[in-house]
């Protein structure tokens, strides 16, 4: 939480599950601890060619990570992406486009630098879709995004998401 406590710092917008989710067994390195903080990591890093990248925020990690495996078949090189914090990503993407004399890149930007021009980003949240739509353009990739567009409806978590096109097979 390290943006709440810089000099120009301020809140952090964390969105909690009532979801129970088995967390990836991974070694923590330094470099993964600052993607995680900085407001997205790659699950699975994508091929240099790759023509599709899945980008999931939260509680749909396992119908993410099941879309990519039967993905994985017929795209090999299809890279997965985990968006820890989509406002610490947009923001720290915001400050670099208004000081374009930066040299520095956004971590957005330096993470979705191996995509190819052409790729596809799919993105998911359980939350509007434009939560991760912008996305594309930070690198004028097409996107498809996929979200809850429409609230009330009420159901079990896999009917749920086969309505708003959030399962594995919507995926």
């Amino acid at each position: 939480f390290e943006h709440m406590q810089a000099e120009d710092g301020g809140s952090v917008y964390l969105r909690l599950s009532s979801r129970t989710l088995d967390q990836p067994d991974r070694a923590m390195s330094v470099d993964l601890r600052r993607d995680i903080l900085a407001g997205a990591y790659w699950r699975v890093a994508p091929a240099p060619d790759t023509k599709l990248v899945i980008v999931y925020c939260g509680a749909l990690a396992p119908e993410a990570e099941t879309a990519f495996g039967r993905l994985l078949e017929d795209l090999p090189g299809t890279g997965l992406l985990a968006v820890t914090s989509p406002d610490l990503l947009h923001l720290g993407w915001q400050k670099r486009m208004r000081v374009m004399g930066r040299r520095a890149l956004s971590h957005v930007e330096t993470i979705l630098a191996p995509l190819a021009t052409d790729a596809v980003i799919v993105t998911l949240i359980d939350g509007h879709p434009a939560t991760l739509s912008w996305l594309g353009s930070v690198g004028g990739h097409r996107v498809a995004p996929l979200g809850v567009e429409r609230f009330g409806q009420s159901g079990d978590l896999p009917d749920l998401y086969r309505v708003y096109g959030l399962d594995s097979e919507a995926i």
